[in-house]
């Protein structure tokens, strides 16, 4: 009868095993011997772009804490908020939104038909508010121009 395959694998298994244990004690008993590096050794240091050096960076001049001016602009609460004129590109009745153009900026503006005072077409000029939302600015309060 031959012997089995299985056996020379847990011999030879053991065996990396038990040397791999003595490299690590070889290495605790290392660790032990060699003198430790001081924390002045270890400290590393890192200049304002980013580069690592063993020496510390130069010292800055100090700030006069008295020069420095910190203010803030008032702003003036607006009563009304300020209405703007446009002009219907584009309008869906179907799906209820479109989009308006501020003739002063240019920019397209979405507007919602819960937003609409009366019923709009492309091509109406509207009067409009502006209002901020999850997806950006909407036109609420939109009239349209006689």
């Amino acid at each position: 009868m031959a012997k089995s395959s299985s056996t020379s694998t847990k011999k030879d298994r053991e065996k990396r095993k038990q040397k791999e244990r003595k490299e690590k004690l070889e290495k605790k008993a290392d660790r032990k011997t060699t003198k430790a590096k001081s924390f002045d050794e270890m400290i590393a240091y890192v200049d304002e772009f980013g580069r690592i050096s063993s020496t510390p960076p130069p010292q800055r001049l100090p700030v006069d804490l008295d020069s420095i001016e910190i203010s803030v602009t008032r702003q003036t609460a607006n009563e009304e908020p300020e209405i703007k004129t446009g002009t219907v590109f584009s309008f869906d009745e179907a799906k209820g939104y479109g989009f308006i153009k501020d003739s002063n900026s240019n920019d397209s503006i979405f507007v919602h038909s819960s937003a609409l005072s009366t019923p709009i077409k492309p091509g109406n000029k509207v009067t409009f508010d502006i209002e901020k939302g999850d997806r950006g600015f909407y036109a609420v309060n939109v009239k349209l121009v006689v």
